[in-house]
């Protein structure tokens, strides 16, 4: 009888792992690092934990938070420079990470940095590499592999970027890499050119953006993308948005709140799905909420100023005062403070940094807590306007291999 009874107890214990909604039940408890060890069981508890239907139930319950790997940097003064134009250095990697965790110093040593020219961009643990205007690679740390885009077809003196990263009922992660062309004849132009490579297709794709507004983007920047709408930084304080699914091909120009006196702005995603903008100067930094989802700034032309919202405003001064003992470990001297960037569907903390010194901080309560990273050579090009420095996150959600490709390692 007790060799029955334990039996009939596995048969149920088997029979209830198989109902997607006990299995959910169960699962839904479990802390994220072990729900993400959990896709290793079998090839049914990895397209079920990786769905779009199962995330959202349980980042409702749990909320996630994002896993700071390092720090990429670039300088972009050797973007689209002519032959005989300034060259980067031998001494100066094209592509460096400052490391602030172990698998930051797994991609640091492998040697894989030197091969994909500068950063771009990333998105869900996805990186975007290149060269302009001819090479891009997308590379997975995770899975070591990485795929080399084809070359685009149309050639631009100066661009900006964007890179798209999302999820479909069908459970595969697809992605769009988009080219923009920068034009500064400012009395002329209403349109943009862009090239967008569809990985479905391995091809690139040339059209043209129309705006009721003449227009011209910010070269060399890189757009934040918030549910498939791309904003990218306009010429005279503006934002540009363009919904990439828009069939019309429809981009119009939004207005930035505050001051134009800055010295570095910013753009990112709040908690609650909403555009964020951030400036700041010598005197300190100020961050705004667009007060509209970015599905409804996708219908017109043109959006109400009105509907900036201004979340915080901080005085570095008086910030450094409320934290003496961090203040005290710059090894920077004198050096300005400025806003680095924001930190993933987080608006009460943003990066900061002085020199080569990165904070994070926090709006609320203005503390200042220091960010460790392996190693300082090469250290940050603070005097150069040209220098980027952008965090780089692990993903928050393990993602289902892609059919399209075996090489593109989603």
């Amino acid at each position: 009888m007790s060799v029955r009874v334990k039996t009939a107890t596995i048969d149920s214990i088997q029979a209830g792992f198989c109902s997607d909604d006990i299995l959910c039940e169960i699962l839904i408890r479990l802390p994220p690092e072990s729900v993400f060890r959990l896709i290793l069981v079998s090839k049914r508890w990895l397209h079920f934990i990786c769905s779009p239907s199962y995330r959202h139930n349980y980042t409702r319950k749990w909320r996630l938070k994002f896993s700071l790997l390092g720090f990429f940097t670039c300088n972009t003064l050797y973007l689209g420079r002519p032959r005989d134009g300034l060259r980067r250095p031998p001494s100066e990697p094209a592509l460096s990470l400052l490391s602030t965790s172990k698998e930051g110093d797994e991609i640091k040593f492998s040697g894989i940095l030197k091969e994909l020219g500068y950063f771009i961009d990333s998105k869900n643990g996805l990186i975007l590499c290149g060269r302009h205007p001819k090479t891009y690679f997308l590379w997975n740390p995770f899975t070591k592999q990485h795929y080399k885009l084809p070359r685009p077809r149309v050639y631009f003196d100066e661009l900006c970027m964007a890179f798209l990263v999302e999820d479909h009922a069908d459970e595969i992660m697809c992605y769009k890499v988009i080219r923009a062309k920068c034009e500064r004849r400012l009395d002329e132009v209403k349109t943009i050119a862009i090239e967008t490579f569809n990985p479905k297709t391995s091809t690139w794709y040339f059209s043209i953006l129309h705006c009721s507004s003449t227009l011209s983007l910010c070269p060399w920047k890189v757009a934040t993308v918030i549910k498939c709408v791309v904003y990218w930084f306009a010429e005279h304080g503006k934002i540009a948005i363009y919904d990439s699914g828009d069939e019309g091909k429809q981009i119009a120009l939004l207005k930035l709140p505050g001051s134009n006196d800055f010295d570095e702005q910013v753009l990112g995603e709040s908690f609650d799905g909403l555009l964020q903008y951030g400036w700041s100067c010598k005197s300190g930094l100020e961050i705004w909420v667009f007060e509209r989802e970015p599905s409804e700034c996708t219908s017109s032309n043109v959006y109400e100023t009105n509907r900036w919202n201004r979340r915080y405003r901080l005085n570095f001064k008086i910030m450094w005062k409320m934290n003496p003992s961090v203040a005290a470990t710059l090894h920077t001297g004198k050096k300005e403070t400025q806003i680095l960037s924001f930190i993933p569907q987080n608006t009460e903390s943003v990066f900061i940094r002085t020199g080569s010194d990165i904070f994070v901080c926090d709006l609320v309560s203005q503390t200042v807590e220091v960010v460790r990273y392996q190693g300082r050579t090469p250290p940050i090009l603070w005097d150069h306007i040209h220098s980027r420095v952008v965090p780089y996150f692990s993903p928050a959600w393990p993602t289902l291999p892609s059919r399209q490709s075996s090489v593109i390692m989603i």
